[in-house]
């Protein structure tokens, strides 16, 4: 009689990009040297490649995140999966940053009334884009968790509410500060001579329905994996801005010489291309979501469930944004070679981050598909996988700010006191960076999975209980003066990253219904 423990051996399907018979057999359960080793190919289905080729096979990974993939993210290996959003989502916000550096390289040539009618209308555009922003949160946690559920006609309903939501704040919004665009100026201490390029504030905050829209149809590309669509929407935008720029600026060949005017209406044609451009792809179904007619449907139970998450996504989003303002505030009484240099070195920091927080945006897509796909190891699993991958990109940055500081920041000022203040902040902030790197990943992965309110505490606490109170504390009681905020803002970076990790372990997110 036969042993009925004894197992039967297995025997699996040729896989695709190899011939039958043409997989070399394993010997004493080794695998032969330089043999073909299974990869996870385009659309989740196993391919064979050379061993040893590895940075071969890293390279073609490199191709196809740029060029995009249907990929199946809630299965196969998970630092490939991050890899393949995380390429096209660094890329996506590098492009969104040259909006404003190309605006102001530009406008920086008219003088410097036009230059402070940019600053002061960015500061009221700040509003615009914290409402984007945490309309981007919801629509990305929704429609990653119905991609992760295999529901595509469940994802495309809830783009349609994220963009009909966004179409309803945006024209409201945009209308009324358009109108009152001057008035707005005056409140922020604009003088005569600002006041007479009023019309840059009304073309940009008018034009608040392309920034609103090309927020949040890419935050659906990006929840649903189709990060490459929404880098090339911003490549669009950002070539017309770029070419349309001076040329209206400044009035080179046919086009009219509207000066400061010229740079909001090109940034305006440029986000605008972008938005018509995103929803053609999304209508076409170019990736993992399409819309089709059937779901051109308002259905406002669900819009108001989208609109509570995103109430709450943008009151975090806030909460982050005014903390640097306080501290702003608490270096404005050392004078302004302290607040020269503080803002020299945040600029540099926050255009140093932007490509971090695209691997944040991958952590939080991967945790939306889990989840959708009931598999919530994988999610916690991917959250640390992203944060060891940032901790390496952010750590990396953060010993060259601390060692090329000098080099760095002389670039942007030849003045040696604010050129001083300013190395002295870049290096204690990025000394930071390890621990910021597992904070702002853990904490967006909270939003991924649709718990918008846990970040929202995480930061209310740390930003504001915790580091303004230390920076004031540190500045005006300590002998470290107007170094003390600095100091005040790596120490918050590593609280967040350890009450991040707390609250993360404690897995109440992986419960969260959407």
């Amino acid at each position: 009689m036969q042993d009925e423990t004894k197992t039967s051996p297995v025997v699996a399907p040729v896989p695709v990009g190899i011939p039958p018979g043409a997989v070399p057999e394993a010997e004493a359960g080794g695998v032969i040297a330089g043999a073909p080793v299974p990869a996870n190919g385009p659309g989740g289905a196993t391919v064979y490649v050379p061993s040893g080729s590895r940075l071969a096979q890293w390279w073609a990974d490199l191709k196809l995140a740029a060029r995009g993939t249907r990929h199946d993210y809630t299965s196969g290996p998970i630092g490939r999966a991050i890899f393949l959003l995380a390429v096209p989502m660094v890329l996506e916000m590098v492009m969104e940053s040259i909006f404003a550096v190309v605006d102001v390289f530009w406008v920086a040539k008219l003088g410097a009334s036009a230059v402070a009618t940019v600053g002061l209308t960015e500061s009221l555009m700040s509003i615009v884009y914290t409402l984007a922003f945490g309309l981007a949160i919801g629509a990305t946690a929704t429609v990653a968790r119905r991609i992760g559920e295999k529901n595509p006609d469940g994802a495309a309903h809830a783009a349609v509410q994220a963009i009909s939501l966004g179409v309803m704040v945006s024209g409201a919004l945009g209308l009324a500060a358009a109108v009152f665009a001057p008035a707005l100026l005056r409140a922020m201490g604009a003088t005569p001579d600002v006041l007479e390029h009023a019309t840059f504030a009304r073309v940009m905050l008018g034009g608040s329905a392309s920034v609103f829209m090309l927020f949040v149809i890419n935050a659906v590309f990006r929840g649903a994996g189709d990060a490459a669509i929404a880098m090339r929407t911003l490549w669009l935008a950002n070539a017309i801005n770029i070419v349309l720029g001076p040329l209206l600026i400044f009035g080179i060949g046919p086009f009219p010489r509207l000066g400061v005017t010229g740079a909001a209406i090109a940034t305006t044609i440029g986000r605008g291309t972008g938005a018509i451009f995103a929803a053609s792809r999304l209508y076409k179904g170019s990736g993992h979501i399409a819309v089709h007619r059937e779901h051109l449907k308002v259905d406002f139970a669900a819009m108001g469930r989208l609109a509570r998450m995103c109430a709450v996504g943008t009151f975090q989003i806030f909460l982050g944004t005014t903390a640097w303002i306080g501290l702003i505030r608490i270096l404005a009484t050392f004078g302004a070679v302290a607040v020269a240099g503080y803002t020299i070195a945040i600029r540099i920091v926050i255009f140093a981050l932007l490509p971090a927080f695209g691997l944040t945006n991958a952590a939080a897509t991967m945790v939306g598909q889990s989840l959708g796909a009931r598999d919530p190891d994988r999610a916690e699993r991917s959250v640390w996988t992203a944060s060891r991958y940032n901790l390496a990109f952010l750590g990396t940055l953060g010993v060259l700010f601390v060692a090329f500081a000098p080099a760095i920041i002389g670039v942007f000022t030849a003045d040696a006191d604010v050129a001083r203040v300013a190395v002295l902040a870049l290096r204690i902030i990025a000394a930071g960076f390890p621990m910021y790197a597992f904070g702002m990943t853990l904490t967006q992965s909270f939003n991924g999975a649709g718990d918008t309110w846990t970040p929202t505490w995480i930061n209310m606490g740390v930003f504001w209980a915790f580091e303004i109170p230390v920076a004031w504390l540190l500045a005006h009681r300590t002998a470290l003066a107007f170094r003390g905020p600095f100091l005040a803002v790596a120490i918050a970076y590593s609280v967040l990253a350890v009450v991040a990790a707390l609250v993360f372990r404690r897995g109440t997110w992986k419960t969260k219904a959407v």
